[in-house]
């Protein structure tokens, strides 16, 4: 009936491809053999199992019946004149009616009948009466064996997918790009295929399909489709563990990431600590040449990453987490408090020079800053006095520079350029003398274009 040849081929590539074992697959084709068998044989109520023997190719059909005795059976219901069961109810009883069990001759067999076949036999326990062998199934049976198949084979791979992914949770993992759909991205791992919706993505990266992928796997759920795998390229956990593939010093825990903010495809801050003073926790992550943070920021499209160091004096954190610009003075006007909930309050004092960088373009870098310090931050101009820009850890900024300072330019053209504007008087400029001849020649030029005609040029002349 079966070509066992194939039968172990199939085997083999499902344990291979799939990573389904070959004893689930075996059990698979023994509860469907069995189901076909109640299907096309059975009666109503039988309990049916099926042994089938992977050397020889035969199958054992056997019928199981439990032992029970009156004390586990529900009594015969009684019918009233209208032929309608009548229901004595009776109270303290509930629990126990519920465990009770109607009997049935197919599924059931009383004690001292089965004591008649074995002698020490128990209630609850389970004799196996044999059945006479068939392999002739009809269609509708062997459709049905085929589905019951097909579920083992989706509950076994579901089963399969979690026990390799299930503790890959917060790992990187790689696949391939599959397809793009309604702004969600779908990746191919091999056995199952993830998805990465459009929050989790860097903005502004676009993937072709097949195109290879990394991403860090965020969650991992059982749904009644199967197994749900979040993808993440735009979570600050998928920047700090490729900086430990990058830096070795993260691996061993010689430098701990304290804190990170990050505005994904733009910029990050991230604060690092040394547990070792004889490590330098900035150049870790730099590498030499600055070759591990610019291998990083390749992979998040040039991302740009401030790496600073973290201390657990405030006044200094806030200064470092504005870097790149200089802060002349850190004030403290509040500390956090806990039992409110409330965060701290602090101004920074920088020079004019110093305003649209310590800001940032659309003030992201004082917004960063205050996300990765946990602090309400206040930029003041030291010459002025005047509040620029105000920035929470909520991300709000509200931009209150002076007209001439800048505050959308570009961090880079200002970082070594003043960020006024405003053009001084010519009489600033000019000395008195370099003043006054440039009016004579004003002058001279505007009698000049006095001259329209001819003849005033040959009296002119003359």
């Amino acid at each position: 009936m079966f070509d066992l040849k194939v039968i172990n081929s199939v085997l083999a590539e499902m344990e291979e491809e799939r990573g389904i074992p070959r004893e689930r697959m075996i059990d698979a084709m023994e509860q469907a053999l069995a189901t076909a068998y109640k299907k096309e044989f059975g009666k109503r109520g039988q309990i049916i199992t099926c042994k089938f023997d992977l050397n020889t190719g035969t199958t054992n059909f056997n019928q199981i019946k439990i032992v029970v005795d009156e004390s586990m059976l529900k009594p015969e219901p009684e019918f009233d004149e209208e032929g309608n069961p009548i229901e004595e109810e009776e109270e303290g009883t509930e629990i126990e009616e519920e465990k009770k069990v109607r009997f049935d001759d197919e599924k059931h067999i009383m004690i001292n009948t089965a004591r008649m076949i074995k002698k020490d036999v128990q209630l609850h326990e389970e004799l196996v009466f044999p059945l006479e062998p068939k392999d002739d199934f009809g269609r509708i049976a062997a459709q049905t064996a085929k589905q019951v198949i097909m579920q083992k084979i989706r509950e076994a791979e579901k089963e399969s997918a979690l026990a390799e992914f299930g503790q890959k949770a917060g790992d990187i993992i790689i696949g391939h790009v599959q397809r793009f759909e309604r702004g969600n991205l779908y990746v191919d791992l091999g056995r199952v295929t993830a998805i990465m919706p459009y929050e989790e993505q860097i903005p502004g990266e676009r993937f072709k399909p097949g195109e290879r992928v990394r991403a860090i796997l965020l969650a991992v759920e059982e749904t009644p489709r199967g197994i749900f795998l979040k993808l993440s390229r735009s979570h600050p956990d998928f920047l700090i563990s490729l900086f430990t593939i990058e830096a070795p010093e993260l691996q061993t825990g010689a430098v701990e990431v304290k804190a990170v903010a990050r505005e994904a495809g733009a910029r990050t801050k991230i604060a690092v600590y040394a547990h070792d003073e004889h490590i330098d926790p900035v150049g870790s992550l730099v590498g030499q040449r600055g070759v591990r943070v610019s291998t990083v920021m390749s992979e998040l499209g040039g991302e740009k990453i401030d790496i600073i160091e973290w201390s657990p004096e405030p006044a200094e954190f806030i200064e470092d987490a504005l870097s790149p610009a200089q802060v002349m003075n850190i004030r403290i006007e509040s500390e956090p408090n806990s039992e409110t909930n409330e965060r701290g309050h602090a101004v920074a004092e920088v020079a004019n020079d110093q305003q649209s960088l310590a800001i940032g373009r659309g003030g992201q870098n004082v917004r960063l800053a205050a996300k990765l310090t946990g602090w309400k931050i206040d930029i003041v101009s030291a010459n002025t006095g005047e509040e620029l820009a105000e920035a929470s850890a909520t991300g709000i900024v509200d931009i209150e520079a002076p007209l001439d300072s800048e505050i959308g330019a570009d961090d880079d053209v200002l970082e070594n350029e003043n960020a006024t504007t405003t053009k001084p008087d010519l009489e600033e400029v000019l000395t008195e003398e370099e003043t006054t001849g440039d009016r004579d020649m004003v002058q001279d030029t505007e009698e000049e274009d006095e001259i329209d005609t001819p003849e005033e040029a040959e009296k002119q002349l003359a």
